[in-house]
């Protein structure tokens, strides 16, 4: 829906800002947002929305948001025209791309995924410029979570979800869905599904270190030791092994290992693992025993679990606990959607294909390749090792890396030491300031919407999508057409024109999409005549998908066109069993114990005996916060909220006092924050924001500059890794706090 910019109007949105896709209503006066409210019609959301939502108003209207190109002036930049700055890019990137296809880097970052034009537009690119050294907050977020469904279940993508509206009993860790609004499971308004939960006489219990919004709701938090969820986990299933409580049912016949999983946990029985854990031997019981016994169960894990040092093994045993205990693919525990554009979940399984893992690897640490991406953490030194291959010229789309990637000093030196660097960013950021060219997107007005990866992850089978309210304005230019101008220049064609590589592009999907549908590609063309760019890739995705058209063959099936005239989306029922039919593995079967896993145990059996260390840092989420680059729109409601938490008891044995000004330092670097002292932290363990620091020379943030707060990522280290996927350890690293001495002092 193109609105007249002459009158005010009111449009229906999807947020594209979380996992949550809560239902908007955009109010306009002409191009101007004048206000954000929640869609109380959205078949999803049903009238819910958080801060950040409610607050694109502010982003929309942001004025530090860069509307027009800009181009490297010496220690500055200047507004240039979109032909300007395509020229330039014309004349310095092809050169460093021909020497060595992979000394070009592209880094797509969180914005990105949840926007169609990059996601369909993207991995053309890549593919022009032959590189395989691609970045993306999955390697530094949900990896573990991806390798292990992988493994299990033969795609990355293929997650089963907690039927939250349904389960009697929701063991959740390493997440806190009340401040997050949840992650790698799409639930708005989870706060409410939670007291439905609760008043259903199902039961909530919630694995955390600190006590969180979500903690303080449950009928059970167990404030564990950071990093060890993998050893709790194991003990659980231990229980159910060692008490006779595995109970797979129709799971039966599509599992296998079922008998040798179970043995490969017996020795790590709650009495072992309680004091790594933290957590009473007797608890650890009883929670296994509840879960076993519930109508219904499931346990979820998020980022929390990924970014530790078991990343792997833990996400691997929430699998096999859902699974022994035969809740998984049944309704109230784990279940797969289906997504309506479809996915590897739903496109028919190549047995010959290889697991996406480990196909190639980095050029310096030789780190293994994870669904098409390098580690995040080999950033860095692929630019600053010499070398063939050496990374030198690098494109991002919407990617904060100076603040999202571990050991952040050494990022900056990094983008300092590029020969040439594009960026795709509204914002003149820690990163962007390293540009020699930055390419603003529109509005979000301007834009279609349907989040293509997270329907993936959706607790209910519903399909929307948010049409343009307004066409682009003068000097604004679509970030699709933005990629292709790119993938032009890479391609050694600047001057093509923008309709025939779109066309290039939508012809390869639409190929596609006949096979899917099972039609001839004439009748597709006929079908999606007249749309071009994102919506004809959209159309064609969805009805070729599970609810689709199939391109008029199934009339009143899933069209755009039928979307687009259901603003508030359509509702295609509850979660469905979908095993075995929704297996990619080889065999169509569940393997419980894969060798990648399984070899992994002896390193935990090792950290066992190891000493736990005194004080150790987690990050924490926020409600108005989204990585770092909300903070500039919708800055948080006061400082203290950068501040480091601790508990008591630690503090009164550094002589610490509420207030005090400490310095937190680990093994790669220190940083200076004030100290608030709470009983929300368990003893031990101390927690900063993630996503500040926004501080240095050449920043046009007005508001988050004003209180840029402390980079927690500075702390954490890019060398010790979690082995098997590459993922950093955000959560559980040794630190030490002391009183910062002032600079008066």
């Amino acid at each position: 829906m193109l609105t007249d910019t002459s009158v005010r109007t009111v449009g229906a949105r999807i947020c594209p800002l979380c996992e949550a896709t809560c239902g908007l209503l955009f109010e306009l006066d002409g191009r101007t947002v004048t206000a954000v409210k929640p869609n109380p019609d959205d078949v999803f959301s049903a009238g819910h929305s958080c801060a950040k939502g409610l607050g694109l108003e502010r982003l929309e209207n942001d004025p530090d948001v860069i509307r027009t190109p800009l181009i490297r002036d010496g220690d500055g930049f200047r507004e240039a025209t979109w032909d300007e700055a395509f020229a330039e890019i014309d004349r310095r990137l092809p050169p460093i791309i021909a020497a060595d296809s992979n000394s070009c880097a592209v880094y797509s970052g969180n914005p990105a995924a949840h926007h169609l034009d990059p996601s369909f537009y993207t991995l053309p690119l890549i593919a022009a410029i032959g590189t395989r050294n691609v970045y993306s907050p999955a390697s530094i977020d949900t990896l573990p979570k991806n390798f292990a469904n992988a493994l299990l279940y033969g795609t990355g993508l293929g997650m089963a979800v907690p039927d939250i509206d349904r389960t009697s009993f929701l063991l959740i860790l390493g997440s806190n869905p009340l401040v997050s609004n949840g992650s790698t499971v799409t639930a708005p308004g989870i706060g409410k599904r939670l007291e439905a939960l609760r008043e259903r006489g199902g039961t909530l219990v919630v694995v955390d270190p600190a006590r969180t919004r979500t903690a303080e709701v449950a009928d059970r938090h167990l404030a564990i030791r950071p990093g060890t969820d993998a050893f709790l986990l194991l003990a659980l299933v231990s229980v159910i092994a060692t008490e006779g409580l595995a109970a797979p049912g129709r799971l039966t016949e599509h599992v296998d290992g079922v008998d040798d999983v179970l043995r490969l946990t017996e020795r790590f029985t709650p009495d072992a693992v309680a004091q790594i854990c933290g957590i009473d031997a007797d608890v650890i019981r009883q929670v296994a025993r509840e879960f076993a016994a519930a109508d219904s169960a499931v346990a979820h894990s998020r980022m929390g679990s990924c970014t530790q040092e078991f990343g792997s093994v833990a996400n691997w045993m929430v699998e096999v606990l859902n699974v022994v205990t035969g809740n998984l693919d049944r309704p109230g525990g784990a279940m797969f959607p289906t997504p309506p554009a479809g996915g590897p979940t739903t496109w028919p399984a190549n047995p010959k294909a290889p697991l996406v893992f480990d196909r190639w690897r980095s050029r310096v640490r030789d780190m293994p390749e994870a669904m098409g991406e390098i580690p995040a953490v080999c950033f860095s030194e692929e630019i600053l090792t010499p070398g063939p291959g050496q990374v030198r010229g690098l494109i991002t789309i919407s990617g904060n890396l100076a603040r999202s990637l571990p050991n952040s000093h050494a990022v900056e030196a990094a983008l300092a030491d590029l020969e040439f660097m594009v960026c795709i960013d509204g914002y003149l950021n820690e990163t962007t300031r390293y540009a020699d060219v930055i390419l603003p997107p529109p509005p979000l007005t301007t834009r279609g919407h349907h989040d293509l990866a997270l329907t993936h992850f959706q607790v209910r089978n519903v399909a929307r999508y948010s049409a343009p309210l307004l066409a682009p304005g003068p000097g604004e230019m679509p970030e699709w057409q933005i990629l292709l101008r790119l993938t032009a220049i890479v391609r050694g064609v600047p001057d093509r024109p923008i309709t025939e590589l779109d066309d290039e592009v939508a012809a390869t999907a639409t190929r596609r999409a006949a096979k899917l549908a099972g039609r001839e590609v004439e009748d597709v063309l006929r079908a999606t005549e007249g749309r071009t760019g994102p919506a004809r890739l959209l159309d064609l995705r969805l009805r070729s998908g599970p609810y689709g058209d199939r391109f008029g063959a199934v009339p009143g099936g899933l069209t755009l066109e039928l979307l687009e005239h259901s603003p508030n989306g359509i509702d295609y029922g509850p979660l469905e069993p979908r095993v075995p039919d929704v297996l990619r593995t080889p065999d169509k079967r569940i393997n419980l114990v894969p060798d990648a896993l399984t070899a992994d145990l002896p390193r935990l059996r090792a950290a066992l005996a190891q000493p736990i260390p005194d004080l150790v840092l987690i990050n924490r989420r926020q409600r108005r916060g989204m990585n770092s680059w909300l903070h500039n729109a919708l800055p948080q409601p006061d400082a203290g909220q950068c501040a480091l938490f601790m508990n008591p008891l630690d503090a009164a044995g550094r002589s610490l006092v509420d207030g005090d000004t400490v310095r937190i330092a680990s093994k790669t670097s220190s940083v200076v924050a004030e100290l608030h002292i709470t009983g929300e932290m368990r003893q031990g363990v101390v927690s900063l924001p993630h996503g500040w620091g926004h501080h240095g020379h050449g920043l046009r943030t007005t508001r988050s500059a004003s209180a840029p707060g402390a980079n927690v990522n500075a702390l954490v280290d890019d060398i010790v890794v979690e082995p098997l996927t590459g993922t950093p350890i955000f959560n559980g690293f040794p630190v030490d706090v002391v009183r910062a001495v002032s600079v008066q002092s």
